[in-house]
């Protein structure tokens, strides 16, 4: 019992610690004058995926690479099958009012780009510096086609180019709080993300599971709610735009980054049971979501059940 207390407890310090970073990056940027703009297309993006980072550096340093690669493809599965699915439920996604399609091609890139690699049966610093120039050329390609829709006079969907859009802005925010929110995230993220590995390491041993499964579930779950907890309040507020951009942009960057980053702490070997299976149900759950994003098709109550049944009988598999 002590170990599920232990691994909730690192799970909450982590989350915490990852949203306290992201304020204090956010606000230390704005108040040194970097635009609104690269500060979403940067600053926001790594920091919301800090959490996983900090895992996959935590788990390979640990000698659990298992659970650092079943966290990425554990929550880009999630996220598809889980995060879309529960607040369908709960409200219709309207996904005719904005335009996501380029987003979502990056994202069936960059994911046949890391089954490829992971095809190869482990991550190498090679590999990392491949997923990196692939996260820089998306990065550049958001940045350009977002200063073109600033220079026509529109507003993309999801540039997250006003300061109201981002999450904890405040450029009046006193230097003494910006310092508070950065020490808290910058001690919180290491210290939770020691302590949900390690206890899910305890809970693989005790359970006799593979590092793997408790990667693919229990950790790729805990990771995925502050994107379950932004699509619900998306969803209630009617803004299917944000709910799907807030997935597709949170898939291809557990796919570049974290993976890309943490491949330069060491190799990561490939479990032959990603190749077999995970690695395919997450492709497979990234296109079942293309009638919503090329025909903007509402994703209504019926879908969202049948993706949030889906993602229960995934993880029934995995289990099994």
């Amino acid at each position: 019992m002590l170990v599920w207390i232990t691994a909730a407890l690192g799970l909450i310090i982590l989350l915490l610690a990852g949203d306290a970073l992201v304020r204090g990056a956010v606000n230390l940027s704005l108040r040194v004058g970097i635009p609104a703009m690269i500060v979403s297309l940067t600053i926001v993006a790594f920091g919301t995926s800090a959490p996983e980072l900090l895992i996959a550096i935590s788990a390979i340093d640990d000698g659990a690479p298992g659970i650092a690669l079943g966290n990425v493809i554990g929550s880009n599965t999630a996220n598809i099958l889980l995060v879309l699915g529960l607040p369908a439920i709960l409200s219709r996604l309207h996904t005719s009012t904005c335009d996501t399609r380029r987003n979502y091609v990056f994202m069936l890139a960059a994911t046949a780009l890391f089954i490829v690699l992971a095809l190869t049966g482990i991550f190498t610093w090679v590999s990392g510096l491949i997923l990196l120039a692939a996260l820089a050329f998306v990065l550049g390609d958001a940045l350009r086609a977002t200063l073109k829709h600033r220079k026509d006079g529109k507003v993309a969907c999801a540039d997250g180019a006003d300061l109201d859009d981002l999450e904890g802005a405040d450029p009046e925010m006193p230097w003494w709080r910006i310092g508070v929110f950065l020490a808290l995230g910058l001690i919180g993220l290491p210290f939770g993300a020691d302590l949900l590995v390690d206890s899910a390491i305890d809970i693989a041993r005790r359970f006799d599971v593979g590092e793997a499964v408790i990667g693919l579930t229990l950790v790729a779950v805990g990771t995925s709610l502050p994107e379950l907890a932004t699509t619900v309040m998306a969803a209630l507020r009617r803004q299917a735009d944000v709910a799907l951009g807030n997935v597709i942009g949170s898939n291809m960057f557990n796919l570049l980054a974290i993976i890309g980053i943490a491949s330069f702490i060491g190799p990561i070997p490939v479990d032959p049971e990603f190749i077999e299976f995970d690695l395919w149900v997450m492709a497979g759950a990234s296109l079942l979501i293309l009638p919503f994003v090329w025909f903007k098709a509402d994703i209504t109550r019926r879908w969202g059940v049948l993706l949030t049944a889906l993602y229960v009988v995934y993880i029934l598999a995995v289990l099994a």
